[in-house]
Order: structure tokens, then sequence, then C-alpha cells
């Protein structure tokens, strides 16, 4: 049987839960395969409808966030809309990542339909933050050591596959990721690491609740092989795990150790 999702947070308007890598947000007719569809199995874990206002790749986990009404998923759905829900990302990505950096190259739309020169270059833009890296002393490339880092990774706004895409083009390409990376990278480590697939979780997620009328922030943990690649690489002390905060609570010094 399928384990349970996940629940972060629950109450009788909206719904946060941990979205496992591989998992479809709906059911889509590029894939009639996937082991898991959230709308679904989460509506049969709850008994009720439940409305999604938000959506995360295949591939990646993390927090996904869903209304239990059509009156509180209009009101989710308008602050995604009007970019006023704050997102942050981990990735795990090739090469000494930035100390900070903005990408805002434009994106155009990729929706496997129409060749790219037909759709229309989009505003977008994607802070970086590097929270730590590694060098193994290992050639899997031209180089005799390869190294990696730990990325925080906040998008401002939300094109389709934004962040991957971001980047790959600042040269630092997430591990797994089978479009924009590099293949040798990925086997090296789907082989060594039993990390096959994109490193990149969703791990806050912060909004106004539509009806409490408070921000809520929800923190995901990272997946389990995500997480013991981590700790492997001394990287422990980023992984988060699952709580919510109500920010507005908090005194200064917990705003501050929360944001870290």
């Amino acid at each position: 049987m399928t384990p349970p999702i996940p629940v972060i947070y629950r109450d009788d308007h909206l719904v946060v839960v941990h979205k496992p890598s591989g998992a479809l947000v709906h059911r889509s007719a590029l894939d009639r395969h996937a082991p898991l569809v959230m709308l679904q199995a989460l509506r049969n874990q709850l008994g009720q409808h439940v409305y999604p206002v938000h959506r995360l790749d295949r591939p990646t986990s993390g927090a996904l966030l869903f209304a239990l009404t059509p009156e509180v998923a209009t009101a989710l759905g308008h602050q995604f809309q009007q970019q006023q829900v704050q997102k942050r990302y981990l990735a795990i990505v090739r090469g000494i990542g930035p100390e900070q950096a903005i990408y805002d190259w434009a994106l155009r739309e990729e929706d496997g339909k129409r060749p790219k020169a037909e759709m229309p270059a989009m505003e977008a833009e994607t802070h970086v933050r590097r929270l730590d890296s590694v060098e193994l002393p290992i050639a899997i490339d031209r180089y005799p050591t390869s190294r990696y880092s730990l990325m925080s990774v906040t998008p401002t706004t939300g094109r389709r596959h934004q962040i991957r895409r971001h980047l790959s083009r600042g040269g630092y390409p997430i591990i797994g990721d089978a479009r924009h990376g590099k293949g040798i990278h990925n086997r090296y480590f789907r082989d060594n690491f039993e990390t096959g697939r994109l490193l990149l979780a969703a791990v806050t997620l912060e909004f106004h609740h539509p009806v409490l009328e408070r921000t809520l922030r929800a923190t995901a943990a990272v997946e389990e092989d995500m997480a013991a690649l981590m700790h492997r690489f001394g990287w422990a002390g980023h992984c988060p795990l699952s709580h919510v905060q109500w920010p507005e609570t908090l005194d200064t010094s917990d705003k501050r150790d929360a944001a870290s």
C-alpha cells in the first residue's frame, strides 16, 4: 500500500503536505504512469475535496499547499498570481556556487507543444545563496577534483523550470537534472550516492492565511536520500525539519534564526 502523505499543517481551510519526488500534483496526459498523484491521493486520505493552488514539478519534493474550499482556493491562487507567496528551495549543484547572486534572465515558456522560438520571453528572477560546498578528490569530468554546492534558492517569479534553467545558465546545474545538467555527474551521484533524481527540494512556503488573517510559514524536510547526502558532505546543519511557524509571533532573534 502507498504510505500516507505527510501532513505538515492542516485546519478547516487549507492543508500543507510534503510532496515526495516522483509524484504528480494532478493527473497529466503527458505522464499516465506516475506512481502517485497528489490530488487524488490526498482527497482519499482526508476524505474530502482538495483544491491545488500551485504546483511542483514531478521530480521536485517539498511543501505543497492545497485549499479545502473553492473560496480559499481563489484567495490563495490570487496570492500566487500576485507573487505574494515566498518560496525557498534547497538545491545541490555542480561547482562552487556564488555566495549570493540574482539571476534575472528572461525565459521562454516550455509547454512542449510549440517551438521555443514562437514563445514570448517573460521576466524571471531567482535569488541564490551558497550555504556550503564540498570538493571531492575524484576526477569525474576533466578536472582532478569535483566540486559541489548546497544552494538556497528563492524565486520571485514562477516560470516553468525557472530554478533549473537559471542555475544551469549561471553555470551551476542541479545534480540529477537530465535536461539542463550533465549526465556524467548525474550518473556518478546515482551510482555512488543512491541519488538518481533531481536534487531540488521546496523547503519553505510562506503565505497569508486568507481566513485566519495571519502569515503562515511551513517548512518541509528534505527526503531521506538528499538528507543522507547532505550529512555525508558535512551539511547536516542545513537539513530542515518539517514544522510550521507564525512569523508575527516571533521576536527579532527568532525571525533571524528562522530565516537562516
